[in-house]
């Protein structure tokens, strides 16, 4: 019988970045069509990529962040990824982030993760709250926050800069 645990179930698993996973972060983090959400605005090179694989204290509360990559557990295919970012200790909290690689895309997994993602910050973490922000013109992000049982609480005004325009945002 497989057992499964805060960090996996029968078709997904959260890890930690590997070396092997260079290219993909690459990718990811150069994307300038996500950098909106990611509040990146610089591209990444492979050494800082590699460096932060290699260097991360894998330490929640001196990173204030932890990366997870997701990987399908049938053949080890690497997904996408979900952060935790702005950890509040204090306050219980911390800001979620998902990326999914687009052949990936609309097929459940970003549920699942988040599914994970919580199970893992309650039970592990002993988070109190997780947040996302997601911009109002994204609905099928509305939609998976949504499913995943996060609640709409406010819009942000003029959030988020988009291009030409600063653009609103929920937080869920």
């Amino acid at each position: 019988m497989i057992k499964y645990g805060w960090l996996n179930n029968s078709e997904i698993s959260l890890r930690a970045p590997e070396p092997e996973d260079l290219d993909i972060l690459y990718a990811m983090e150069n994307d300038t069509s996500i950098w909106m959400v990611s509040y990146n605005a610089v591209p990444y090179s492979r050494y800082q990529l590699k460096k932060y694989i290699s260097e991360s204290s894998h330490d929640l509360y001196t990173d204030r962040q932890v990366r997870f990559m997701i990987e399908r557990v049938a053949d080890r295919k690497v997904l996408g990824c979900i952060d935790l970012t702005d950890i509040e200790p204090l306050h219980a909290r911390a800001q979620i982030g998902i990326a999914i690689c687009s052949e990936y895309r609309n097929q459940g997994v970003a549920k699942m993760a988040i599914s994970l993602l919580c199970d893992y910050s309650q039970k592990c973490l002993r988070l109190h709250q997780l947040f996302a922000i997601v911009p109002l013109n994204n609905i099928l992000s509305e939609r998976l926050f949504s499913a995943c049982g996060f609640v709409k609480s406010a819009t942000l005004k003029d959030w988020l800069w988009n291009e030409s325009e600063y653009q609103d945002a929920w937080i869920f």
